[in-house]
């Protein structure tokens, strides 16, 4: 994988996620997560786990502020984060590495400029970073398929990509929404051993995943949201006021 295209932004704060009493929900089909108390201390790793409907979606939406809870606080890099101005969420969100289970890759751009596109909207040009995302794209398993577009590639491909363009810029938080759903056994250890490397280089990872078996195997820290209430050794007892 790349040496270090780039560093994940200093924080003072002990822990990179810090939520209490969260509660999210809609009006039409009632709570999703139920009075959720979670730290993720720097430089941790962890899978989140639990059935189909349980929150986890719900959860990464929350700490990639497509969302704001119903109830509670919730802190990311050391800032309270509950009620963000729009304006300065961006800022924000380029701190953050975010795998989406629907990909979000850009039709018109190639496999290449797709990995490339958080560097080049941190400012960086074509020649400081072509190396990193070449190696990148190699180390997923797309060195042949560099300037395919995103319609030409099987799911399996377009899952690898949205993996490489969520961590070429070693983010300070990598947030993972089923990153091995689409690939097979061996490219789904592949990838893991990238999160695994990513998150030695002092990165806080979080994986929400179906895959019991793999992340037993990770030794990461196991969370398990269910009825939409989270249990695990990342959670927390309420913080009284």
């Amino acid at each position: 994988m790349p040496s270090s295209p780039a560093t994940p932004e200093p924080s003072a704060a002990p822990e990179t996620v810090r939520l209490q009493g969260v509660g999210f929900g809609y009006a039409t089909s009632g709570a999703v997560l139920r009075d959720v108390n979670l730290i993720l201390p720097r430089g941790s790793f962890h899978f989140l786990t639990g059935p189909s409907g349980a929150g986890k979606s719900s959860l990464l939406k929350l700490l990639t502020l497509a969302a704001r809870p119903n109830a509670g606080t919730i802190h990311l890099f050391g800032q309270d984060v509950t009620r963000i101005a729009r304006r300065d969420a961006p800022a924000l969100r380029r701190r953050m590495g975010v795998v989406f289970q629907d990909f979000r890759l850009l039709d018109h751009l190639s496999a290449f400029d797709n990995a490339a596109l958080p560097l080049r909207l941190a400012g960086e040009t074509r020649d400081q970073h072509a190396g990193d995302v070449e190696e990148m794209l190699r180390w997923v398993g797309l060195g042949a398929r560099m300037q395919a577009r995103p319609p030409e590639l099987s799911g399996g491909e377009k899952q690898r990509l949205a993996i490489a363009r969520a961590v070429i810029g070693q983010p300070g938080l990598i947030l993972a929404d089923e990153p091995t759903g689409s690939v097979d056994a061996a490219m789904g250890e592949r990838l893991l051993r990238l999160f695994q490397s990513l998150n030695r280089l002092g990165a806080t990872v979080l994986i929400a995943s179906h895959d019991q078996g793999l992340a037993e195997r990770s030794g990461a820290g196991l969370l398990r949201l269910e009825a939409g209430r989270l249990t695990g050794r990342a959670t927390m007892e309420p913080i009284a006021a």
